[in-house]
């Protein structure tokens, strides 16, 4: 039995193949817990083909069905309060409970240089990055206290630690996730609910890839010496992997963090987290 059997969790942004959503529903899945694995429609690009992210869900849920575990797949737009209440409701119609949240969707809209930024890529970072995680809460916390408690686990980034230039919008919603799962850790830790924020660093997802070719494209520099240069000061010299971030989330997920409320966690590889 797993440590986090009989339990249920949602994930949210858990379509990409190289992405941390997959590999923290996978991650839960290996402690037993069910898992619903939830996205937008649309498209995403694979080995250079595009692929549907509902089919790419449905094949996270036939892997993960090949464990311990149940799973099933929804269309999720997180901005999006009727699909958020959809979510909820088949979540409830196949588990019976929801135990962990896992918001993990999220956007890089907003992110160039910040005179160059829009209002309107700054309210899709909001909507997405910050309205969307408060909205999900919202909806879950009820069912975790009918059930006597829960976890709430937002993803956050160094970027809800610091900052550095060309990510204006990005960062200023990861700092409001960390005052949202703050917010959430106080106010219902009387209800058994426990809310942290995991911190990434360069994590080698298809999110942080496509930042790197943007930040070369913009300096002029091969990919190559993007990435040197992004990862100089890291103590490890390299990106981490998704696995590495879920490892983070399992362990706030399950009982070794039941004393562990409202914190950072940053999985960064010993990366400074700018000003």
């Amino acid at each position: 039995m797993g440590t986090l059997s009989g339990k249920t969790a949602i994930v949210t942004g858990a379509s990409a193949p190289q992405g941390i959503g997959r590999a923290i529903a996978l991650r839960l899945a290996m402690d037993g817990a069910d898992i619903v694995v939830a996205d937008i429609d649309g498209t995403v690009e694979v080995a250079g083909k595009p692929r549907l992210r509902a089919d790419l869900l449905n094949e996270l849920v036939t892997e993960i069905a090949q464990g311990q575990s149940q799973a099933i797949s929804a269309h999720l737009d997180v901005t999006c309060q009727d699909d958020i209440e959809a979510c909820v409701a088949q979540t409830i119609s196949a588990f019976s409970r929801i135990d962990i949240l896992v918001n993990n969707a999220g956007s890089l809209a907003g992110s160039a240089n910040f005179l160059s930024t829009t209002p309107d890529q700054w309210e899709t970072s909001f909507r997405v990055n910050l309205l969307g995680p408060m909205m999900m809460a919202q909806a879950v916390i009820p069912r975790m206290q009918e059930i006597g408690g829960g976890r709430i686990i937002n993803i956050g980034s160094t970027g809800s630690l610091g900052a550095e230039p060309g990510f204006g919008a990005y960062t200023a919603m990861k700092h409001g996730l960390v005052g949202l799962s703050k917010t959430l850790a106080a106010e219902f830790g009387g209800d058994g609910i426990l809310c942290n924020t995991v911190c990434p660093g360069y994590i080698a997802t298809d999110m942080h890839l496509a930042a790197n070719h943007r930040l070369s494209a913009e300096s002029g520099n091969s990919l190559e010496e993007t990435k040197a240069n992004r990862y100089a000061n890291v103590a490890l010299r390299d990106a981490g992997l998704p696995i590495d971030v879920a490892h983070a989330v399992a362990y706030l997920a399950g009982p070794q963090a039941n004393y562990v409320t409202g914190i950072n966690l940053p999985v960064t590889g010993g990366v400074p987290v700018g000003l």
